[in-house]
């Protein structure tokens, strides 16, 4: 399949497959959707609260990604480990790896103002697949090259950032069944974001006992789920 960096409305790069009409990040933005939806509504939300200049909740956090992709997600999240003073356990699940030479195209060190920090993005790519890996001594990872549907964790995570292709291309990852998967692998009050708002979506985590809300979307979308585990 064709893969081509492009940017995207705030400046950001992401990859884009042509064949799918598809990209990994939005179109609109894609610094500015993981900020949104993964760091705001999820990392935020769960960390540190509505304060987001003072930590008033937990300092340790274990994350789970679906879609490890560009490791975007990851990277911001390191960023505001140091920012926040956070201690974060982070795996990234993805089937298929981002190749080297795509992620030296990318330009998310310049656009985050994070020029200090661009050998902690390359770190994060050249660490070992399926072994715990410190990337710093506040952030340590594992990616795990597999299917989402062999993920068979059990109340280890906190928060799960769902950044899957959308349900227009790839429906088999939205259903009841990886759902039930995610509510399982979350430990109770833990919470799964979004930046999918489909009716279909909303229904099948619901039907596997999150409870769920709509909330404003980033850039380019209405709205965005929060799925949380009781």
């Amino acid at each position: 399949m064709i893969r081509k960096i492009v940017i995207t409305g705030d400046g950001s790069s992401t990859i884009h497959l042509p064949e799918w009409n598809e990209q990994y990040h939005s179109k609109h933005g894609a610094i500015q959707e993981a900020y949104h939806v993964f760091i705001k509504h999820g990392l935020h939300h769960f960390c540190i609260g509505e304060n987001e200049k003072e930590k008033t909740k937990s300092s340790e956090i274990s994350i789970l990604e679906i879609g490890f992709g560009t490791a975007l997600n990851a990277y911001i999240t390191l960023l505001e480990s140091e920012k926040f003073n956070l201690n974060i356990n982070y795996v990234g699940v993805e089937g298929y790896p981002v190749s080297m030479e795509e992620i030296e195209q990318l330009n998310y060190a310049k656009e985050l103002n994070a020029e200090d920090n661009r050998t902690l993005f390359k770190k994060i790519h050249k660490s070992p697949w399926d072994e715990s890996y410190m990337v710093t001594p506040k952030f340590s990872l594992i990616k795990q090259q597999k299917f989402f549907s062999e993920i068979k964790d059990v109340a280890l995570y906190n928060v799960i950032y769902f950044d899957a292709f959308g349900a227009r291309v790839q429906p088999e990852l939205w259903t009841e069944a990886i759902f039930k998967n995610m509510f399982k692998a979350l430990k109770p009050g833990g919470m799964l974001v979004t930046y999918s708002a489909k009716g279909s979506v909303r229904r099948a985590m619901q039907s596997v006992g999150f409870k769920v809300e709509r909330l404003e979307g980033p850039p380019g979308k209405r709205e965005m789920l929060r799925a949380s585990k009781p």
